[in-house]
């Protein structure tokens, strides 16, 4: 009878024990940068294409204006001590014009690139949410975190865990038309930033310091 109850207790033990194991185990987390994700599909390579092509030949005036403004610098510099004041003084104003209309002109130009880049990307991120919404459901995750938001707290990841290949396949498999055949993602789910970083990084910022407007 004793040896009876001792077994009994000892089971009891063993659920108690491997009930408090599965509570415990952690859930499955997977890591996506979803900017990286955005611009990794066939629709964000070529929305990143037509915009840098509409963009262009605003790059090209401003390379050259740059270009230009570098050259009178340097002529300021090499020569301006063989100059008279009258003239040194006139090719001093006309950079320093010519550096506030430029430094304007690019201020303008990267507003404008930006919001073209996120109303041309914007619908894609919606999609793109959809995607990994589904394969979320699919693959048993509790929690996908978005590694290319300066906002979410990840620390460390390991690259085991990483998603953003898996979905960029998933989503140009089930692209049609420039869509996923899936459910879009409920109202107020959350809208990824617009990849590929600001116009800076693709319009020439203006040389010298220059004033606001």
């Amino acid at each position: 009878m004793v040896l009876r109850s001792s077994l009994i207790s000892a089971s009891a033990l063993l659920c108690l024990a491997a009930s408090a194991f599965a509570q415990a185990a952690p859930s499955k987390v997977g890591v996506i940068s979803v900017q990286g994700a955005i611009v990794g599909t066939k629709d964000g390579q070529k929305a990143s294409q037509e915009l840098q092509a509409k963009f262009a030949p605003k790059k090209k005036d401003l390379d050259g204006r740059t270009a230009e403004v570098t050259q009178m610098e340097d002529q300021l510099r090499k020569g301006g001590a063989l100059m008279s004041e009258d003239k040194r003084t006139q090719l001093e104003r006309d950079i320093d014009e010519k550096k506030r209309r430029l430094q304007r002109d690019a201020q303008d130009a990267e507003e404008e690139f930006t919001g073209e880049q996120q109303k041309s990307l914007g619908s894609l991120g919606q999609r793109m949410m959809a995607v990994i919404e589904k394969y979320a459901k699919d693959n048993g995750y509790s929690m996908i975190l978005d590694v290319s938001n300066p906002n979410t707290p990840v620390l460390y990841a390991s690259s085991g865990i990483d998603i953003t290949q898996d979905i960029v396949a998933l989503y140009d498999k089930t692209s049609t038309n420039g869509g996923p055949a899936t459910t879009p993602a409920p109202a107020g789910a959350p809208k990824p930033a617009a990849p590929g970083g600001s116009a800076a990084n693709n319009l020439p910022a203006a040389s010298g310091t220059g004033t606001p407007r």
